[in-house]
């Protein structure tokens, strides 16, 4: 972790270099505070940019220069690691190798498009942040009930409709799962996720703007339209996905760019990445994988749901391989913890297998 630490940083300075000769959002975060700075904190206090103006406003408050700011989110962002890893180790304590030599938890530590994402000012390093805290305390909600709240708060003020993902992947894991699992905490979840959501269901819709809306159906497909066609007039790598079909969109949502539609150099690099995320997703392409799913525990299932659901959403909106680089960091660690159980579990069993054919030529050669 230590080395990881300083992994993080070094692409900390990555991204100083690359906002200084690239339009970054971070310079916009940062003039909010000199634009804005007769503002009292609470002042600034709201959902999404909002958030993250409430999040930098007490650094900013203390001296901090743009990039002081940009090394505290970064913080943020190693934070997410060590919630990860956390997540990660306390699941599946097996090691896997992938390659046969490359340890498989390592590499998903050092993937180099989640660490340039998380390691600036803006939404990317706290949402990754919350989205593992929440990932590592939802099955122990009484022991890290605080770290729950605060997770399931920063998630929702920075994007509303992805707590909805996480509390339906919870509930969803939970009824599910084939694990024991305490009454109390069955129904903690259960109740506090589905209660959360009704509590704050008009902040969601109105992510959406469809807050009082009489047809959410049409009412969202219309908002998903105008939102991808936007977001591909804003940059030069927009791609038509509205026209896509449903797994053509998974793919360029999880995959994509691969090389021959980079956008640009950042692209290319991202490619070599995105290559790895396929020959990954290629593990689970089994007839073996729905029965696993089936029997699997529900925290299993639970980032399956989550992972799930947030690319379906997303594929409806982006439509921009730029901005789908850089939104996709938040959720595939969950699909990688799904794989990651999948080739432990398969590990494990060959483990046993192979004890039970030593003790029977054992007991063989004895007799």
């Amino acid at each position: 972790m230590n080395l990881l630490y300083i992994y993080h940083l070094l692409f900390y300075g990555v991204y100083l270099w690359y906002a200084s000769n690239n339009l970054s959002d971070s310079h916009s975060y940062f003039s909010f505070y000199n634009d804005y700075s007769h503002l009292s904190w609470l002042e600034t206090f709201g959902t999404d940019t909002k958030f993250i103006n409430f999040l930098g406003y007490p650094f900013y408050s203390l001296g901090f220069s743009y990039e002081m700011l940009m090394l505290a989110f970064s913080w943020m962002g190693f934070v997410g690691f060590i919630y990860s890893y956390l997540f990660f180790r306390e699941k599946i304590p097996l090691k896997v190798k992938l390659f046969k030599k490359i340890d498989f938890l390592t590499l998903l530590l050092f993937l180099p498009n989640m660490h340039f994402w998380t390691a600036s000012l803006g939404k990317g390093a706290p949402i990754f942040m919350g989205a593992m805290m929440f990932a590592y305390s939802i099955f122990q909600p009484k022991a890290r009930l605080f770290t729950l709240i605060l997770a399931s708060i920063i998630v929702f003020y920075i994007r509303p409709h992805v707590f909805l993902f996480l509390a339906v992947g919870a509930v969803a894991g939970f009824i599910t799962g084939k694990e024991k699992i305490s009454v109390t905490n069955k129904i903690l979840v259960v109740v506090g996720m589905l209660g959360g959501v009704f509590l704050v269901q008009d902040q969601i819709l109105a992510v959406v703007n469809l807050q009082g809306s009489e047809n959410l159906i049409e009412d969202f497909q219309n908002f998903t339209g105008d939102r991808a066609e936007n977001l591909s007039e804003k940059a030069g790598s927009g791609v038509d996905m509205a026209s896509y079909p449903l797994p053509l969109k998974l793919f360029t949502f999880w995959f994509r760019p691969l090389f021959i539609d980079a956008p640009n150099v950042l692209g290319l690099i991202v490619s070599f990445e995105n290559l790895l995320y396929l020959v990954i997703f290629l593990k689970i392409l089994n007839k073996d994988f729905l029965s696993f799913i089936k029997r699997s525990p529900s925290f299993v299932k639970m980032s399956l749901v989550i992972f799930l659901l947030t690319s379906f959403a997303m594929t409806f909106i982006m439509s921009n391989l730029g901005i789908i680089m850089r939104q996709k960091q938040m959720v595939m660690y969950f699909l990688f913890f799904v794989i990651y159980y999948y080739l432990a579990e398969k590990k494990y069993n060959r483990i046993i297998k192979l004890k039970q054919l030593r003790e029977i030529a054992s007991r063989r050669m004895v007799g």
